[in-house]
Formats: C-alpha cells, structure tokens, sequence
C-alpha cells in the first residue's frame, strides 16, 4: 500500500513560536487540562472510554469496551442502538425539542430552519418512504446530492432502518459514480435534478441516469426536483419523487436496534491502485468517537452556532455536520454558497448574520481568502466567532499566522486537526486552552496514541521526521474495505503492530507534531484525496492515450495540483487542443477536482524493471531535487 523508505532528517525553525490562548479557554474547556486527560486515558484506555459511551442511550449495555484481535477491532461489544435516536430522539424528549438543529441557506437567499422535532419527523417519514420501497437492514443506498437539508434526512432515514447509505461528493463524473454504485451494489439512488453553484443550475440528474445504465442493483431513482420549470420528468415505477415518497411515509418509525458492529455507512475514497475503497465504518464505535470530538475538540455549548464547510460527500460532512454534532444537540449551519459568489465576503457575511461561534473550514478556503486581501472579512463583525479550526491537509505557517489574526482576531484558538476518512474521527489537534504552535498540527487527542516512526517502527527522536501512525485502536476506526479486506490489513502491516496513516510528519522538540503530506499515491488537492490510479486510469481510457502517470505539485492555493505524463498511441499527434480533451475527459470521467491543470507529452516514463512507473523520479525532476535510489530503474 505504501512505499517505506527510510525516515529522513528535517530542519526546524530555531524560533519556537507559540500562541497561548486567554485562560478562560482551559478553565471552560470540556475536556479541562488536557495532560491530565491524556494520563487517565493512558492508565486505563476502557475505562476513558466507557465513561464516554455512558453519556449516551444504548439499546442494550456493552460486555466489554475493547475486544483488540490484531489487526481487528470490536467496539462496545453486544451493545445495541440506533444513532439517529441519538441524533434525534433524545433531544425531542428533553428541553431541545424546539431548538434548531439544522439552518440551511440557499444560494438564491432561501433559509430553511429545521428544529430537532421537525427534522425528527421529516426523517422518520422518509425511512418509512424507503421502507415501502423495499430498503430494509443491510441494504446499500447511494445518495448523490446537492448541499440541501434533504442529503441529511436521506443519510439520517438510511441509518433509522439499518440501511447502508454510501454518499457520493455530487462533483464526481458519470464514470466514478458508476464505480461507486456497482461495487456497493446500491439497491437505491437517491439524488436531485439539479444542484446549484455559482449561480447556474448543474444537471445532476443528467450524470446519474448514464451512471446506472449499466448498474443492474438499482431498483429505484429516487430524485429531489428543485427546478420548478419544467420539472424533470419521472419514469413510472422505476423513478420516485423525494417529497412523495416521504409523503407516503407513516408517522411512526422505531429506530432499528443496531449492533454496535454492525455497518453504518460505506464511504469512497481514493485508493492508490486506482479503484476507489469503500471505507465501511460500523454504528457504535463511530458514534462514541464522532460524539466525543464533536464536544470535546470543538468545546461545543448549548447556544453555539456551528458551520462547518465541508460537503457530506467526504467524511468531514459525515462526522462534523451530520452525526457528531447532531448527538451532541447542536445547531448545524449549512450552506451551498461558494466563498467566492455572489462575492469573496459571503462567508463572511453569513457569520455576521447568523452570529456563527465556531468556523471549520479547508486550508484552501484560508489561502484563497489570504489572496483576496484583508479588506472583505474587514467588512463584516466576526466577533461571535469562539472557534475557528481547519481540516483536510496540512495549516501552512503563513496560512494559520492570518487565520488567527485577521479571523480569530489574535483571540479564537485554531483546532487544526488531522484525521481521515479511516479514522473517521479527528485524532491530532491542539485542544481548546492549548498552546498553539503554526505549522504544528499538535499531539494526540485523550484516547489517541499517536506517533511518528521509522520504517521499522520506532519512535523517532524529537526534532526527526518519519511516517505517521497510530499504535493503539480507537472507537471511531473503521473495520475493513468493502469487498477487500486485504486492503484493510495493509494498513496496519506495511509498519507492523500500527496503523500506517500514509502520511510523512515530523515530531517537534515538545512533542507536537507538523503534517508534512502524503508517502504514496495520493494527491490532497484542496483537502479532497485524489488517487494518482484514479487519474491515470480515466486518461489511458482515452482513445489517443497509451500510457499515463499523474503527481502532485505544491500549489500555493490548493495545497497540489496534479501534472499528468502522457504517451500518445501511434497515429496521434501532441497539440494544445488535445491536452483540452485530455482534461475535458478526466472531468467527465472523475469530476473537475480530479482535472490535471498541466499535461505533458513524452515518449517514455521511468519505471522498475518489473513495470511500475516511478513517480517519485518524475516528481523530482519536476521540483528540482535528488529522486533518490533509482537503483530499480529499468534502462
């Protein structure tokens, strides 16, 4: 899965610069002094966490907390729930009955507020409606939507009856999405005609009706029409409209009991061999750990306001704006609004109007926004913020030094937090009340032990670099990919006896640990994982392309960009409108974050002598630096 090579030495800055947040951040922090957390998690890890579990409503009680079979793992073991009575039920029975859970904006200025009891309600009616379509425990879902309240009553409904949803982000292609729908075998599709951006109307429903041409397991289309002229029209039978289908739902759904190992979600992402991996993460220990971060990473009170601006299509959206907060009994704000339209100070404006307390949003999101200069966030009050984190790939120095000041206003400490689709939830941060240290992601959570080793496994010393891992299990972890659970164990045997995260990373003289970026075959390009395979396969797929190699190169805005090598089949010539089709065809086939913004012609590529293209040796070349052993190389 990774390549491994040796760890390698790295140069600190001499100037060990730290901001420390005012006191009160400690002292009203959940999570308190974070040493002292981390030392009763250390002395007994099932206890932590059985204290945390305990906060929420169980079905039926654990045997144990931990059962740890190398490299398997099970969580709360024999316990039974539902994680949307969590969600939901429990807040409709207290005093959060009427308070809002979810706050949607449209583009076109349109809010829809949903308290707890009427999303309640609304999810109930749904899960009934794919009760009658015949979803029932196990089956697959895929639901491929627009940023609209209705993604999460979808996912929320699958979850009520023990379907399996699998959220596809709604920018991949017709040829992704079919991949995505074939290998989960998705009895239903659910998705909108259309989705909205930057002022013009995205035919969605175009790309998923050639997607499941060839899906034989899809029974029924379930489609959200937004546009009122001329509304899509519907194939009887086969297609469903979403209200009416939720109209037909009865008033009364109990929550399937779950096991606590029992399948919650299956989520995509790319893998380096180029087929995508269905993560498959289960309904208890994901609850426990997405629960706990929610509350305790982002020290969320009663009357915060909280904005996340991910996309449910990723993990960020499925564990911090769908479930995590939801259990926590939060109020979500949600958007489809782009930074950037119908200006550069929209999001800012939003905070002001919504008094938002905590802001989590994408490195690049904070680099576009230093581009545009200070004046637009000037405009707008930003003091409700508390908060302010970032997720997706590493915080730059020079992105996290504008972040505080401009936005937080030298006052909101910066959770910076490094996690993955695996470990669906966050694993590495500076708690709240922690000093902060830029370009320093932090240390491990209370409950997370992490570290960075050499390629044998050993902790290297303070101020050395070397790869990411994590040595013990932890609730939120997931339990295999679907359908190749090969792929599964070759993260937690490429370095024996822990979890290879894939990422390389330094540990700081204290102990904190800075995120250097990816050891194999994954491009993180605007905190979105791309598959360099992925790239390439969509390429070669291309009648001119024989051969094809994609790396990523630093970008000051995304974090990378990809540059693709490409060797043409005999009787087709380089030109510049061949590279257009080129990109053209990678959007079409993958969706426009996968587009290579440059495409280079050549007659060969460097490969080992058994066949495999060296991209670390192209890589190298195109940055100007040593590739290293190229003893390998064929001739």
């Amino acid at each position: 899965m990774h390549e491994i090579k040796e760890s390698f030495d790295v140069k600190l800055a001499e100037d060990e610069k730290y901001y420390v947040p005012d006191e009160k951040y400690r002292r009203t922090s959940w999570i308190g002094d974070y040493q002292r957390r981390y030392d009763e998690f250390l002395a007994d890890p099932d206890a932590f966490w059985n204290d945390i579990a305990e906060e929420l409503d169980w079905v039926r009680h654990w045997d144990r907390v931990l059962e740890w079979n190398y490299p398997y793992a099970k969580w709360f073991v024999n316990a039974r729930l539902n994680i949307t009575s969590n969600c939901l039920d429990r807040h409709v029975a207290s005093d959060r009955r009427n308070k809002a859970a979810l706050i949607w904006r449209g583009e076109d200025g349109t809010e829809r507020v949903y308290t707890y009891q009427k999303l309640l309600t609304e999810v109930i009616h749904f899960a009934n409606g794919l009760k009658k379509v015949g979803v029932s425990k196990g089956d697959r879902v895929c639901i491929y939507m627009p940023m609209v309240p209705e993604q999460a009553i979808a996912m929320l409904a699958c979850a009520r009856i023990g379907a399996v949803h699998s959220v596809v982000f709604a920018g991949f292609g017709e040829t992704a999405l079919n991949m995505r729908i074939t290998d989960a075998q998705a009895k239903i599709v659910i998705t909108a005609d259309i989705s909205i951006r930057r002022g013009k109307a995205i035919p969605l429903i175009t790309i998923v009706k050639e997607a499941i041409l060839n899906a034989p397991s899809v029974e029924h289309l379930v489609i959200l029409r937004r546009r009122r002229e001329p509304p899509v029209e519907m194939r009887p039978d086969f297609e469903l409209d979403f209200y009416e289908l939720m109209r037909n739902g009865g008033a009364d759904c109990p929550p399937e009991a779950m096991d606590a190992e029992d399948p919650l979600f299956m989520l995509y992402t790319s893998g380096s061999t180029g087929t995508p991996k269905g993560v498959v993460h289960t309904c208890g220990g994901y609850m426990v750990g997405t629960y706990y971060t929610s509350k305790y990473v982002f020290d969320l009170k009663e009357n915060d306001i909280y904005w996340c601006t991910a996309d449910p299509g990723w993990i960020t959206g499925h564990s911090y704006i769908v479930y995590g907060p939801l259990i926590v009994g939060a109020t979500v704000f949600i958007s489809e609004m782009t930074l950037d339209y119908p200006d550069p100070g929209i999001w800012w404006r939003l905070i002001e109007e919504q008094r938002i307390n905590i802001f989590y949003t994408a490195p690049t999101a904070i680099r576009t926004f230093m581009k545009l200069g200070e004046a637009w966030p000037e405009k707008y009050d930003l003091s409700s913020l508390r908060i302010i984190g970032s997720v997706g790939e590493p915080l730059n120095p020079e992105a996290f030094e504008w972040y505080y000041h401009v936005i937080g206003k030298d006052r909101c400490p910066i959770v910076d937090t490094w996690w993955q689709t695996e470990t669906g939830m966050q694993m590495i941060t500076t708690m709240v009340g922690e000093p902060m240290r830029p370009g320093f992601v932090g240390k491990g959570i209370p409950g997370v032990v992490a570290d960075v080793v050499d390629k044998d496994g050993a902790s290297v010393p303070l101020g050395s670099g070397g790869f990411l891992v994590i040595r013990t299990p932890w609730p939120a972890m997931f339990r295999t990919i679907y359908n190749n659970d090969e792929r599964y164990r070759q993260y937690w045997e490429t370095i024996p006896g822990v979890y290879t995260a894939g990422d390389l990373a330094v540990k700081g003289t204290d102990g904190y640990i800075m995120v250097i970026g990816r050891s194999d075959d994954i491009i993180i390009i605007s905190g979105h994982n791309i598959g360099t395979a992925e790239v390439e396969s969509a390429l070669v797929s291309h009648q001119a392309v024989a051969e094809a190699a994609a790396i990523g190169k630093p970008d000051p805005l995304k974090g990378n960009s990809i540059k693709a090598f490409v060797i043409l089949r005999v009787g087709n010539a380089p030109s510049e409108k061949l590279k257009k089709d080129l990109m053209y065809h990678v959007r079409m086939t993958i969706g426009p974050i996968a587009v290579p913004q440059e495409i280079a012609f050549v007659e060969k590529l460097p490969k080992t002598r058994s066949g495999k293209i060296m991209r670390r040796v192209l890589k190298a070349q195109e940055m100007g630096v040593d590739p290293g052993d190229i003893s390998t190389l064929e001739e």
